[in-house]
């Protein structure tokens, strides 16, 4: 009998609206596709390499195979070129973060945040550490804000690395660049005291 008497007493487009609220949850659920992965997606290397110096790298890591079309690429000489600033990466040039001073390959680097970059040759790499930061590609690089320079061995490798690999050695000792059959290593250390 109650529900009756309510009934009674509501209007035809009362009833309506309620009906339409009381599905509308049903209705605004949907279902999201997870993200797209990236084509170079953004990677992190860092190392604790004493008590007070914490290093990060941050870079977009290509791959050999072309997002594109699917085909394997030659990297070296061709889709980066010898002999000209590349931005060590994809996308964004890749920043390098030290909570205290570092040498990189004997050269000193004040604690902070900077970009890196490098001319790569067959035979060894130019690492370049700029002050110039928040950049994309080495599109606008200027060699003025070069913090410092130093050049370091190119080796092949045996092994075969599909995508850009940023890394530290297990001891701390060295960051190393891996791509294609290339491998750069730089040593790393935290800056003498005094």
């Amino acid at each position: 009998m109650t529900n009756r008497r309510l009934t009674s007493h509501l209007s035809i487009p009362t009833l309506a609206a309620l009906v339409f609220l009381a599905s509308t949850p049903a209705l605004a659920q949907k279902t999201i596709p997870p993200a797209k992965a990236a084509v170079s997606p953004l990677e992190m290397a860092a190392k604790k390499l004493d008590d007070t110096t914490y290093v990060k790298v941050t870079y977009n890591s290509p791959r050999i195979q072309d997002p594109k079309t699917g085909q394997k690429r030659v990297i070296f000489g061709k889709l980066v070129p010898y002999g000209e600033v590349w931005r060590l990466g994809a996308n964004a040039a890749t920043e390098l973060t030290t909570t205290g001073d570092i040498e990189l390959a004997g050269q000193r680097l004040p604690a902070g945040t900077y970009s890196l970059y490098t001319i790569p040759q067959a035979d060894k790499w130019t690492l370049i550490v700029s002050k110039d930061v928040g950049q994309w590609g080495a599109y606008k690089y200027n060699k003025d804000l070069d913090v410092l320079r130093v050049d370091v061995p190119a080796k092949k490798s045996a092994d075969t690395y599909e995508a850009f690999t940023i890394a530290f050695d297990d001891k701390g000792t060295a960051l190393n660049f891996s791509w294609e059959n290339t491998q750069v290593s730089v040593p790393v250390r935290p800056a003498k005291k005094g």
